[in-house]
């Protein structure tokens, strides 16, 4: 044993704690570099973040809290707003059906297809959602594939509440698979089979085991998907129609009113987007810390 290690036992066994070494820094930049990166970060956020949303909410209060009241009880917006959360309502829990079926598949088992699935699931995030609403139309609309069979049984999709609804889905069903692929995949299947083994059935397993140990991760992936089916513009813009009162969402009711000139009723629905956002956000930090601190728990044990 060496002179070091053997004083180190003297000193535990006679109660005095062993003197650390000094922290290190991970990087050997010098302190003025960071403090002008750190200012450099802080004043990007601010300008080009921070300061835009700022604007929103002085804009939207510009000629007082009455005003934006009356602007946000208007009755087209209200439907826009109805329309809104109805189709978030809608759309995030089958793409949270979705992602549990997709995860569990492509984490657990073993099949052919499986990288081919892996690569679908991405496809929202490479292909425009202008083009995915331009699919549906292609697909649904009265010249499209099966515009005419719709049309001889009076169903509409195009132009209606189940397009806004179908494009919504399209490009915000990966949200949660890919949140909970990496997470299972993580985890193992170990503590499943060993419940198989022990007698449990497959609803028991799923239930008991795999959902109480991506639970973070799922509302995770649920808080994104959600905010961006109230967020979404280009595909929705695609099917929608823009039929005020009717087909449109908060964000193609702040488009209309912004080109007609109407600044503070489109920045006062444009805040409450924001707001949302806001919410959001904070739901996705709490989510994420508590995912952190479950992913760390297997290592630390």
């Amino acid at each position: 044993m060496s002179q070091q290690a053997t004083q180190s036992a003297v000193a535990i066994d006679a109660g005095v704690q062993p003197r650390r070494a000094p922290r290190v820094d991970a990087t050997t930049e010098p302190r003025a570099v960071r403090w002008a990166l750190t200012a450099i970060a802080l004043l990007f956020l601010g300008l080009f973040l921070v300061l835009p949303l700022a604007a929103v909410f002085y804009q939207a209060l510009a000629k007082g809290v009455g005003v934006y009241l009356d602007a946000l009880t208007d009755a087209d917006a209200l439907s826009a707003i109805k329309l809104t959360l109805i189709t978030a309502v809608i759309a995030v829990p089958l793409n949270v059906v979705f992602g549990l079926c997709a995860s569990w598949a492509i984490a657990k088992f073993e099949f052919r297809g499986k990288s081919l699935l892996t690569t679908l699931i991405d496809l929202p995030f490479s292909v425009s959602p202008v083009i995915s609403g331009l699919i549906y139309v292609l697909m649904f609309g009265a010249q499209g594939w099966f515009g005419p069979w719709l049309q001889d049984r009076n169903v509409q999709i195009i132009f209606a509440v189940p397009g806004i609804v179908l494009a919504t889905v399209f490009v915000t069903f990966p949200f949660v698979a890919r949140e909970l692929i990496p997470l299972m995949q993580a985890q193992g299947a170990d503590e499943e089979e060993a419940a198989r083994v022990l007698g449990a059935s497959g609803w028991q397993i799923f239930c008991r085991v795999t959902l109480p140990n991506v639970k973070w991760g799922l509302l995770y992936g649920v808080i994104l998907c959600n905010a961006r089916a109230m967020g979404e513009f280009g595909a929705v813009s695609v099917v929608s129609g823009h039929i005020r009162g009717q087909t449109n969402t908060m964000p193609l009711h702040v488009e209309i009113l912004y080109n007609e000139y109407n600044f503070v009723a489109a920045f006062a629905v444009a805040s409450l987007l924001a707001l949302l956002a806001l919410a959001t956000l904070a739901l996705k930090l709490i989510a994420q810390r508590r995912l952190t601190q479950t992913s760390s728990e297997p290592a630390a044990s």
